[in-house]
Parts: structure tokens; C-alpha cells; sequence
């Protein structure tokens, strides 16, 4: 008498672990870790809508074919979108008020100085401009006594015997053309004229005082 076969399992014969299938909580997993990636790389979140498992745990499927979509911009192009930098021009604001306002009243100032300086005492003119003519301060006595005798320091001093003007006594007075065509009323001209004249004449102020006390003119 044979022995009776016994029935073959079900399962025999067909593909090992064919028959599993992803739970619907594994697909819910991937499709978080995936959605993770695409935040990561992409730099948009993903809603909470994308993460639903769906019917028959489809999910994971739909997530995986979204991320499939994405293109990732190269390195160049995402640089291209970063904010341009702005170079030191670019960050320069409007100019400081108080600074234009300062510069502004400079240059008026500097334009008025030969003007001013002409308004002031014949003696403070001829204090300010000794260093011109490379004279010391200690040099104004003798050129005060100087030119007091000669005319006071008045630069319309006149001598009709001689012709001599101004605060110099230029002998003729047009020789102070050479310094100004303001020669006959501006004082600035005149003392410019005379220490020049002094400077090449004499090399000194005390020196063309010692000479007119010698001989009573320079």
C-alpha cells in the first residue's frame, strides 16, 4: 500500500517574499524621508498633503514621482540669484549736510582772502606776508620804521616832488604795476611790490632801514 502524498504548502514554488508588500506605515515612513530630501535639496517644504498614504499605500509611490520632477539649479545658477554685492560706490549714501555745508562756506572763504586782506591794517598785510619774501617776524621794526617815514603806511601817500606813491614810495608808482593792476589803491599790491623790492635791493628789511637812515632814502 503507498503512502498517501502530502499536500504542498501554498507558498512553495512562488518567488521568496514575493507575497509582502509595503504596509501602508512603511510607505508613510519613506515618503517622510523622502519629502525630508526634497525640503533639503530643493529648499521648499513639502505639505502635509504629499505624505498621505492614499489607497493601496500609494504614497510612497506618488512622493517618489514628485522628487522625480525636481531639478536641482546648478551651483552657478543659484549663485547668479544670490543678492548682488553691492561694492563701496553702491553703499555711499548722500552726502553729509554739515560737510557740504562746511565746504561750500570754505570756498567762498578762500576766494575772499586777498579781499579781506586788504581790508585789514596796512602793518598786519605786511606781518602776513614777511615769510612770503622769506623774512623773519623779528624784521617788521625795521620795515614799521621804514615805511612810517616814507608814508605812513597811507597807500595813496602821493609826492608831487618826486612822483613816489604809496606805502612804499615807489619812485614812479606805476613800477608797482608789476605786482597788480590794483597798484594805486590796493595796499596787498603795494606791500607785495616793496618787499620785493627790498628782497632784491637790499636782502632785508633791517637792511634797507639802515640804508635810509645812512643816507635818508632806500
Amino acid at each position: 500500500m503507498s503512502k498517501p502524498v502530502k499536500p504542498a504548502p501554498r507558498h512553495r514554488g512562488t518567488p521568496r517574499h514575493a507575497h509582502i508588500k509595503e504596509t501602508p506605515k512603511k510607505a508613510a515612513r519613506h515618503a517622510v524621508l523622502l519629502s525630508t530630501v526634497a525640503a533639503a535639496v530643493t529648499g521648499v517644504s513639502v505639505g502635509a498633503g504629499v505624505l498621505g498614504s492614499g489607497a493601496g499605500g500609494g504614497g510612497a509611490s506618488t512622493v517618489a514621482a514628485d522628487l522625480s520632477d525636481v531639478v536641482i539649479p546648478p551651483e552657478e545658477t543659484v549663485t547668479a540669484e544670490r543678492a548682488p554685492v553691492l561694492s563701496r560706490s553702491d553703499q555711499r549714501g548722500e552726502a553729509d549736510p554739515a560737510k557740504q555745508a562746511s565746504l561750500v562756506a570754505s570756498e567762498p572763504a578762500a576766494m575772499t582772502d586777498s579781499r579781506s586782506l586788504s581790508d585789514s591794517d596796512p602793518r598786519d598785510i605786511a606781518r602776513a606776508l614777511l615769510a612770503e619774501f622769506g623774512f623773519s617776524s623779528s624784521q617788521f621794526g625795521c620795515l614799521d620804521s621804514l615805511w612810517t617815514r616814507e608814508s605812513n603806511w597811507n597807500p595813496y601817500a602821493d609826492n608831487p616832488s618826486s612822483s613816489a606813491y604809496g606805502i612804499p614810495q615807489a619812485l614812479p608808482g606805476s613800477k608797482m604795476a608789476s605786482a597788480g593792476a590794483d597798484w594805486a589803491t590796493n595796499p596787498v599790491t603795494q606791500i607785495k611790490w616793496g618787499l620785493g623790492y627790498i628782497q632784491d635791493r637790499y636782502g632785508s628789511p633791517c637792511s634797507a632801514w639802515g640804508h635810509s637812515q645812512a643816507t635818508g632814502w632806500y
